[in-house]
């Protein structure tokens, strides 16, 4: 028997989407799109393409059709939506409704780009949610309370920061700093300490493997291959996690900063309920070594990371599924 979804829950991150139904994350793939060079159609999408990331014959293009949490292939964003709803809605006659979320600074004019986008990729009608209130809920927190919820959501290409009280935004930020940044900064690091050049996959991996933000007690080394400017010939090498802690110092810095200057706008009852309750830090990058004791050494204040903190804001934009009156 047919099972059919007639809504769906979307986080359209920067480097992966993940939906979610009732019943759990049914979809998690990256947001990578494969085209052919000379007609600019879709060879392939999702984990097919990511393979070809950095590796692409010279008729064929890989592109990240989001950029900083928005829009920037509007095309291949549809294309690559297109593709993920008929993978979970594959035996429906009716179109699925979707609840998406979106970075808590995106313009009216980026969530009509995702609206559009979905009702043009099989969605019969499109509820916005903004990210920092989909990964509160998804963490488990209360938002409908008269009490501070403070929330720091760290994605691939947006890092989101709002306090939370009586299912509203009462303080926020939205910075373009976050995974990818991380990512970026390794491959600027290496290219000026060792004048060799790494792809973005070798970063990511590298960053995944021994990243931190501060001192760990042993230090891990990875080996990284690439191409040495020097020569122009491979080239290996390894790379101790305090250096990829030195490339990363300045980006997280920033974050830390903006944390404290969300908490210094937040209101004196709400920032005591944050104090008691704790900072809910959430996304890949908190995965990252560390990153919760240097937020807590900065602010004074406990921080929490969930279960599974990269699956928080599709769990939450799930759980808008279920409970109905959210969406009010």
């Amino acid at each position: 028997m047919f099972n059919y979804v007639h809504e769906i829950g979307l986080d359209l991150g920067t480097s992966n989407v993940r939906i979610s139904t009732k019943k759990g994350i049914s979809l998690t793939e990256p947001s990578i799109v494969t085209m052919y060079r000379s007609s600019k159609t879709i060879h392939a999408v999702g984990l097919t393409s990511e393979v070809m990331l950095g590796r692409t014959p010279v008729g064929i293009i890989a592109v990240r059709p989001m950029k900083d949490g928005v829009i920037s292939d509007y095309k291949a964003t549809e294309e690559m939506l297109t593709v993920f709803i008929k993978k979970v809605c594959s035996h429906n006659i009716i179109k699925p409704a979707v609840v998406v979320s979106v970075p808590g600074g995106a313009t009216e004019v980026e969530k009509r780009a995702v609206m559009d986008a979905l009702l043009r990729s099989g969605a019969r009608k499109v509820q916005i949610v903004s990210s920092p209130i989909a990964a509160a809920i998804g963490a488990g927190c209360d938002i409908s309370r008269p009490s501070g919820t403070m929330v720091v959501d760290i994605g691939g290409g947006v890092t989101d920061i709002a306090v939370i009280s009586m299912n509203g935004i009462v303080a926020s930020s939205s910075l373009k700093i976050a995974g990818d940044r991380f990512d970026d900064a390794i491959v600027r690091y290496v290219r000026k300490k060792f004048a060799i050049i790494i792809g973005e996959k070798t970063a990511e991996y590298v960053k995944k493997d021994i990243g931190c933000v501060s001192e760990r007690p042993d230090v891990l080394n990875c080996e990284i291959k690439g191409r040495s400017l020097v020569s122009g010939l491979p080239q290996s090498m390894l790379i101790s996690s305090g250096e990829i802690m030195e490339a990363l110092s300045e980006s997280v810095n920033t974050i830390i900063e903006e944390i404290v200057n969300v908490l210094e706008q937040t209101p004196p009852e709400l920032a005591g309920d944050i104090s008691d309750r704790g900072i809910i830090l959430t996304g890949g990058s908190s995965l990252l070594y560390g990153f919760d004791k240097l937020i807590s050494q900065a602010t004074g204040i406990k921080v929490i990371i969930p279960e599974d903190p990269m699956l928080t804001v599709a769990k939450g934009t799930g759980k808008f599924l279920v409970k109905k009156n959210l969406l009010q």
